[in-house]
């Protein structure tokens, strides 16, 4: 099921000042409590209190304030997809499990992050190949680039998999992937990893078998089955050409749809949420924040994001991410087509999330 993603927006953080210095996102200005004079025995004080694994508040350096260090980046697709083919050459499927390149946001090397809260990768499949089956307690989406003829199976149910089509993969759910066409296969791997690890649920699984069994046929058998787990292109991209054509464009992120879980008409995941918008030829948006951290994918078209020190020009198939809280606007040189996936649905449901138009 997908919905159309409201064009209401809070008006929160409005008032609030910001800057952007050596692309970190964060907010200038904000009240912190006054720093004393240099005290020898307070500082005396800091170094006793240490040995008993106590620290004082008062000398912290992480203050009270939305953003965080994660930086603006561009996966541009002409880069990476020369560099998957050669892992391709050197390493088999069943060899890496997973043939990923993960996108490293700059400012976390070494962490498997694009954000604080989310891991994302390109995955290729070559014709013939099986990614073995397993399962683990982060939840995992798919975002399907280039190919045909490669699918995923989810807990016993095929998904045949189209370029264009979002299929997800709940926690704990075995899955394994495989490519029957006659090319490579290469989509967008996104998870809540992070959130698995920061606490401390992190667990996964070997199926016994490299392919798991069939239980669930009804698609095979029924041409009015919908699964549950796959949002097919054609439908979104039908659904969001309706949205564009009859309703107005949000002055910042033009015609959007959020990709919503059909028990509950709430997001995909507990923790992730997912969506799809349209921005026309000739789109200028305003400048616009939000506390979620994203993670872009260029379905169609080109088009320009724009920050305070930087802009990315994208064309199809390139990935961005634009951090927490990081101002930024869109332009559209051609219709364009952005699927997106942050970890607003966590924060909405702590009550943490706030967006501010510019």
């Amino acid at each position: 099921m997908i919905v159309v993603e409201s064009t209401n927006y809070q008006s929160f953080a409005a008032r609030l000042d910001f800057n952007y210095h050596g692309g970190v996102c964060r907010l200038e200005g904000a009240p912190v409590s006054s720093v004393p004079k240099f005290n020898p025995d307070l500082a005396g004080f800091s170094r006793e209190i240490g040995t008993h694994n106590l620290a004082p508040l008062w000398e912290r350096a992480l203050r009270m304030q939305p953003g965080s260090s994660c930086v603006p980046a561009l996966w541009r697709y002409a880069d990476t997809r020369p560099l998957l083919a050669r892992a391709a050459d050197l390493i088999t499927a069943q060899a890496a499990e997973r043939r990923v390149l993960v996108l490293e946001n700059p400012a976390r090397r070494g962490s498997y992050q694009i954000t604080q809260s989310l891991f994302a990768g390109l995955q290729i499949i070559l014709p013939g190949e099986i990614a073995p089956s397993h399962r683990h307690t982060p939840n995992a989406l798919r975002f399907i680039i280039e190919g045909e003829g490669a699918y995923t199976t989810v807990d016993g149910e095929r998904i045949e998999m189209a370029p264009g089509d979002f299929v997800v993969t709940p926690n704990w759910a075995w899955h394994d992937h495989g490519n029957t066409g006659s090319g490579p296969v290469v989509w967008l791997d996104g998870l809540d990893t992070p959130f698995t690890q920061f606490f401390g649920a992190m667990f996964r699984e070997n199926h016994p078998q490299e392919s798991q069994p069939l239980t669930n046929t009804k698609g095979a058998a029924d041409a009015m089955y919908v699964s549950r787990l796959h949002f097919p292109y054609a439908r979104t991209r039908e659904l969001l050409q309706q949205r564009a054509n009859n309703s107005a464009q949000h002055p910042a992120y033009g015609a959007k749809l959020r990709y919503t879980n059909p028990d509950n008409g709430g997001y995909v995941f507990p923790t992730m949420a997912a969506f799809m918008q349209w921005l026309p030829r000739g789109f200028a948006g305003r400048n616009y924040r939000s506390t979620d951290g994203a993670v872009f994918c260029v379905g169609e078209g080109n088009g320009v994001v724009t920050f305070q020190d930087e802009r990315f020009e994208f064309v199809a198939h390139d990935c961005f991410v634009i951090p927490p809280w990081c101002p930024h606007r869109f332009s559209a040189q051609s219709d364009c087509v952005l699927f997106s996936f942050s970890d607003r649905a966590a924060q909405e449901a702590l009550g943490f999330w706030r967006e501010s138009l510019e």
